[in-house]
């Protein structure tokens, strides 16, 4: 593993959250997301997805819809010359089908995709709106840089200085990652 990578969160991070996105319709790029992925791929930073999906486990959505989603947000990146270059999901919920290892901060995905890219975790970067987003630095290494929303939980900021990075976007986030590697 040589290759240094960045990990970005789905729903909170690359598009709106709307809880449970089903629809393709519904898909909303966040300001300056598209500029952001389209910043670190002309960087050559291969630009990962991990996305907890746990509508699929309660049955609010099926995997075609996820699958459609998904497709829509490759879409609207490629209308702005960005990409991603893979993406991982974890369908499960503990509370309807258990513990697993896939769902974060578990680091199943991340490993998955370390195997598959040859990536180096020290080299690498953690990026959400969400402290789960960023724990698997902990275990992996790399750094971690919360993006906070309106719908991050106050009490994760303090944590989220004393153990990460907090940017404003993640425009200001890619800024800071490409700065580091350039």
């Amino acid at each position: 593993m040589n290759g240094a990578a960045v990990f970005l969160d789905r729903d909170g991070t690359i598009i709106r959250d709307t809880h449970y996105v089903a629809n393709p319709a519904d898909v909303q790029l966040l300001p300056e997301a598209a500029s952001a992925v389209r910043r670190l791929n002309e960087s050559g930073l291969p630009v990962i997805v991990i996305t907890n999906q746990s509508g699929i486990a309660r049955g609010i959505f099926g995997e075609q819809d996820y699958e459609a989603v998904r497709g829509r947000i490759d879409d609207l990146l490629l209308g702005y010359g960005a990409h991603i270059d893979a993406t991982y999901m974890c369908p499960h919920h503990p509370d309807i089908t258990g513990d697993c290892e896939c769902r974060k901060p578990g680091t199943l995905l991340y490993r998955q995709a370390a195997e598959d890219f040859g990536l180096d975790f020290a080299r690498s970067w953690y990026v959400g709106d969400k402290l789960r987003d960023l724990f698997p630095s902990r275990e992996l290494g790399g750094r971690g840089i919360l993006v906070p929303t309106e719908e991050t939980p106050r009490e994760s900021f303090a944590e989220a200085r004393r153990d990460f990075e907090v940017a404003r976007s993640l425009d200001a986030a890619v800024r800071r990652i490409v700065e580091s590697v350039g």
